[in-house]
């Protein structure tokens, strides 16, 4: 089955999520350090699941958190792209931007490379006013992905979700709005 991306980047293609991404997907979320900040690894049914849900999202809205390959290769890496977010907080609802990697595919610049293409898609063919992300204060691994495409840091809160995990429940929140994207884009 031939997969159609919905967008591209230099190096990385952005698409719908299928069935043979699932055993990917399934190795990536029990990996030990890939899930390091979120509560547990997730079971084969819970990634399946997880699988599920972008899709629908991807139905219902236009984006999601895309499955993301690398062009040359076409290998899945995990997922870079956009959610709606709804829990209860003083930025929400809002649009999130995020991102997980395979941990193989670490320090290539992906996650900042698709992150900054999943932007321009979201201000410039979806048309959105502001993106958020929001991670662990302890993940400064995303912090910095968030940095370098131009976010700003609005906050310190408790994530209502994370109630129970007091080891995670201090996030962080950072933002962009479509006028500092396009100062942030343009060639210096």
């Amino acid at each position: 089955m031939k997969k159609e991306y919905i967008f591209k980047s230099e190096r990385l293609g952005f698409r719908d999520w299928t069935k043979e991404d699932h055993a990917e997907i399934v190795d990536m979320n029990a990996d030990l350090e890939v899930m390091e900040h979120f509560p547990k690894l997730l079971t084969e049914n819970e990634s399946v699941e997880l699988i599920g849900r972008l899709q629908k999202h991807y139905k219902r809205y236009g984006f999601t958190y895309f499955a993301t390959e690398v062009l040359e290769t076409k290998e899945l890496i995990g997922f870079v792209g956009l959610v709606w977010q709804n829990y209860q907080s003083d930025f929400t609802p809002a649009v999130d931007i995020g991102w997980r990697l395979k941990k193989s595919c670490w320090g290539n610049g992906y996650a900042t490379e698709g992150a900054s293409r999943c932007l321009d898609f979201a201000f410039t063919e979806l048309g959105m006013d502001k993106i958020i992300s929001t991670c662990t204060e302890k993940n400064s691994k995303s912090e910095n992905v968030m940095k370098k495409i131009g976010m700003k840091k609005t906050g310190v809160f408790d994530h209502p979700q994370l109630t129970d995990y007091p080891e995670l429940g201090k996030c962080i929140c950072y933002e962009i709005n479509k006028s500092t994207w396009q100062q942030h884009s343009e060639p210096s």
